[in-house]
């Protein structure tokens, strides 16, 4: 007998938008706050706003969408500035992906947040299971690894390195790092608010914090499309971004992970040299010296930051 979400992928499989099962799931939707950060989108706003209000007023559920326009220099303003259906909040320069996302939740009334972006990548009908699935855990995350996912091969490369840092650094198995559909629990997301970037880093930052201070995170494969109109994105400016961000989010979260294999490094090397100093040189040398101060001020550096890490 097949479970409740094995019958919820299933029906998303076959392309029942309107079976009875799906209407079933978007009844038992709670109230939440739907997230647009919106910048330089105007090929793409007007379908995407017309299509998540035919999805969400199919739920039957209390809900409100923020659209916000980040600093917007083609047509995307005059377009939402039309639009009644919406709460539109503006920022009048171009502030970043992070900053327009951390706004939009400032000003949200539902303890629910859900994001998706502005351009027709995801696949904005499965938000009410992605919503429905919030009962089991602290954030649900669409992961992109559906069987229709259309991704530049570009970015998959440096991606896989990034993720598997990620992964060592949280302890956990990460099947989408930075997807930027996802829904999540407002009282959580606010206590990293401070910490989360302004920048594309947003989506990455808040998945590892919410992985190493062992919440709940929930992983459900969607499909992705290529984008209408011209992608945000530089890969080797945003990959190096990508990189400097899980470094200071593992510093921060997880600073044993991140500084004792150096401790471990400088101890193995101090020992090496030790050894020859014994037995070849017959002479204790500073660079065993040296090595060996790198190791315990290393290890007592990481102790601390750990320490700080749980009082806080």
């Amino acid at each position: 007998m097949l479970g409740k979400q094995q019958i919820m992928q299933k029906s998303t499989r076959l392309g029942e938008a309107f079976s009875p099962k799906r209407e079933l799931i978007e009844a038992t939707c709670p109230a939440f706050s739907l997230v647009l950060p919106v910048y330089n989108e105007e090929e793409a706003i007007a379908s995407t706003l017309d299509e998540l209000q035919t999805i969400l007023r199919s739920t039957g559920s209390e809900y409100e969408i923020i659209t916000v326009n980040d600093g917007s220099t083609d047509r995307t303003g005059e377009i939402l500035c039309d639009r009644q259906d919406i709460r539109l909040i503006e920022h009048h320069r171009n502030r970043g992906y992070g900053a327009a996302l951390k706004t939009g939740i400032r000003h949200a009334k539902y303890p629910l947040i859900v994001i998706t972006d502005a351009d027709g990548t995801y696949p904005n009908e499965r938000i009410p299971q992605l919503v429905s699935l919030t009962t089991q855990a602290d954030m649900v995350v669409g992961a992109r690894i559906g069987a229709n996912v259309q991704y530049p091969t570009i970015r998959k490369i440096p991606k896989w390195f990034l993720v598997r840092f990620a992964e060592w650094v949280s302890l956990s198995s990460i099947p989408d790092l930075n997807s930027g559909m996802r829904v999540f629990r407002k009282s959580v997301v606010e206590t990293f608010l401070k910490i989360l970037p302004d920048t594309f880093s947003f989506t990455t930052t808040i998945t590892i914090a919410m992985l190493t201070n062992n919440y709940i995170v929930h992983y459900e494969p969607i499909d992705y499309r290529y984008r209408i109109g011209k992608s945000k994105i530089k890969p080797i400016r945003d990959t190096l971004r990508f990189v400097q961000l899980i470094l200071r989010t593992g510093v921060y979260f997880a600073p044993l992970r991140v500084f004792l294999p150096w401790a471990t490094i400088f101890f193995c090397g101090c020992m090496f040299t030790l050894i020859q100093d014994i037995f070849v040189r017959e002479d204790l040398t500073e660079r065993t010296l040296i090595l060996f101060i790198a190791a315990t001020q290393t290890a007592m550096f990481a102790l601390l930051a750990d320490m700080i890490d749980k009082r806080t």
